[in-house]
């Protein structure tokens, strides 16, 4: 058990959304009320809180929902405490969430459930956080924010109207991987991608995944990478190597490198002398 709270509070202003990671013995949320959303996992320990005039127990790994207006408050269950994610998108985020679903202009959906246990939703919210706070590439943050908030919406929103269906985008598909090939050393937004072969980019994300069989961030890594080798194969030493495929530092290059090759850079340059 930690002998101490902490609390780290972020802000991604290319998403204009705010970020929580906490951990909290004695502090205890008064009843209150935000006019944004609420999207939170207990990540350890557990948590409890008043919503609706009900009380309620949230376990480890269990995802708290709370809509613009809602009173609610918040505390520990014991002196173990609790560790808890939450991001706060904005009526506006959620509202281009559902327009990107449907493909229909509607008002901000309201979430039904304050409190869900779904191990798929809780992994898409905690990348989702943790690629923010790391400071993940744009094309990153973008497509699993967008992808996060649909996700919930169509799960646990009131919107009344479904999920458009796939077509047959093989061709935009294909645009869109020459696109980030060409463009892999400076990187790519997912707005730009989606503009670029004129979807939308919930509906891009959904084809690309469908056709390529992964999201286009992991795409650009993976172009990265293969750059990065060829790049150490020449002679460029690691920092060279890092800058000119695109990555943000040669920790990042090392970290994603070891991922796909299965050894870290250093050893790939070392075989390569050898």
């Amino acid at each position: 058990m930690e002998k101490s709270e902490w609390s780290q509070i972020r802000h991604n202003n290319e998403l204009n959304v705010g970020l929580l990671h906490a951990y909290y013995i004695e502090h205890t949320y008064p009843r209150h009320s935000h006019d944004y959303y609420v999207v939170c996992v207990i990540e350890r320990g557990y948590q409890s809180f008043t919503h609706g005039g009900i009380k309620h127990l949230t376990q480890p790994g269990g995802i708290i929902l709370i809509n613009p207006g809602e009173m609610h408050t918040g505390e520990a269950t014991d002196r173990a405490g609790f560790e808890m994610r939450s991001f706060y998108p904005t009526a506006s985020h959620m509202e281009t969430a559902a327009l990107e679903l449907t493909g229909h202009h509607q008002a901000a959906p309201i979430f039904k459930q304050v409190r869900i246990d779904d191990p798929e939703a809780r992994g898409s919210i905690l990348s989702l956080h943790q690629a923010m706070s790391q400071g993940a590439s744009s094309l990153e943050c973008e497509s699993r924010f967008i992808w996060t908030l649909a996700q919930l919406v169509k799960q646990y929103g009131d919107i009344s109207m479904a999920e458009q269906r796939m077509g047959q985008e093989k061709k935009a598909i294909q645009q869109a991987r020459r696109y980030i090939e060409e463009h892999f050393a400076v990187g790519v937004s997912l707005h730009e991608l989606a503009q670029y072969v004129g979807l939308s980019t919930y509906y891009f994300l959904r084809v690309f995944r469908a056709e390529v069989g992964m999201p286009p961030y992991t795409y650009l890594e993976s172009v990265r990478i293969g750059y990065a080798q060829k790049f150490i194969e020449a002679g460029r030493t690691l920092a060279e190597a890092a800058v000119e495929a695109g990555f943000s530092s040669q920790s990042h290059m090392s970290n994603s490198f070891k991922k796909i090759i299965g050894v870290t850079p250093g050893q790939y340059a070392g075989q390569i002398k050898a």
